[in-house]
């Protein structure tokens, strides 16, 4: 997970964070929705450093499993554990693995048509107006699916689950027999916004 952008327009929320960016124009460059969207590649690093989640949003579980008719079949669980109420860390000189997850579904994961994930975070003492999330997945350098959600808010200082259901996409044969071969290959990016 890539934590991308926190940002603000109503002054009784908190400051808009200075964003980062890496390269040439890292000064001068806005982290949009607009921008993460025409990425045709998964981004090499993060794109904001831990300090700029001023909202304080922490990701405490995360769930995926395969949606069956009347079933479903659990794919990959995380939780923080109950005893950290710490809140999410701000340190910048963490490393970056503290807010990455690496995971293997195997095989059969891309015979299922319908995917659901649950998510659940906290976040600090200021509402989240469309608190957004987009997911870019790519295998090697081909962009497979993007995906675009939004909560329309969240209340200050609550334990919160946000639930999707992805439609899986056709992939063509070749391709797929390529992310078989070399699951770690593929990678995803998610950026999340608040009022963006």
């Amino acid at each position: 997970l890539k934590l991308a952008s926190l940002g603000r327009t109503d002054p009784r929320r908190p400051p808009r964070p200075r964003r980062a960016a890496t390269g040439a124009s890292a000064e001068t460059m806005a982290i949009t929705p607009e921008y993460v969207n025409s990425l045709h590649l998964p981004t090499d690093c993060f794109l904001c450093p831990l300090s700029h989640n001023v909202y304080k949003i922490d990701f405490v579980a995360f769930k995926i499993r395969a949606l069956h008719e009347n079933a479903e079949t659990l794919l990959f669980e995380i939780r923080k554990d109950p005893d950290d109420d710490e809140g999410p860390s701000l340190d910048d000189s963490m490393d970056d693995s503290v807010r990455s997850i690496r995971y293997h579904f195997g095989p059969t994961f891309l015979e299922y048509p319908t995917i659901g994930t649950t998510l659940e975070f906290t976040n600090g003492e200021y509402p989240l107006h469309n608190f957004r999330m987009i997911e870019r997945h790519y295998f090697r350098d081909i962009l497979i699916k993007s995906y675009d959600f939004t909560l329309p808010f969240v209340i200050p200082n609550t334990q919160n689950t946000w639930e999707v259901i992805y439609t899986m996409p056709e992939l063509d044969p070749m391709v797929k027999q390529s992310i078989l071969a070399c699951p770690w290959e593929t990678k995803s990016d998610s950026f999340y916004f608040v009022n963006d």
